[in-house]
């Protein structure tokens, strides 16, 4: 009284359940570090402009190009405040 399912077939079929589980991790690991450093990016490009609007009262604004954007996107608020601190000890 069996199904006449081969053992092997069922060993196969759990086999390849595996390696497609481990294979979509490892696709999805590096989509959650780009999606964070896009956040990241976003949220330092509003920080910028924002230390740029608010900060134009008092004459202290961080110039937004190529190098500021890579350190506030890739650093995030850490980033803007080095970006200001620099800003304000070399100027």
């Amino acid at each position: 009284m069996g199904l006449g399912i081969d053992f092997q077939v069922i060993l196969f079929f759990a086999l390849g359940l595996v390696l497609l589980y481990f294979t979509g991790w490892l696709l999805l690991a590096p989509l959650k570090i780009i999606l964070k450093l896009i956040i990241s990016g976003i949220l330092g490009g509003i920080l910028l402009w924002l230390i740029n609007l608010l900060g134009g009262i008092f004459s202290v604004t961080i110039a937004i190009n190529p190098i500021s954007a890579l350190v506030a996107g890739y650093f995030g608020v850490p980033g803007i405040i080095l970006l200001l601190v620099l800003k304000l000890v070399l100027i």
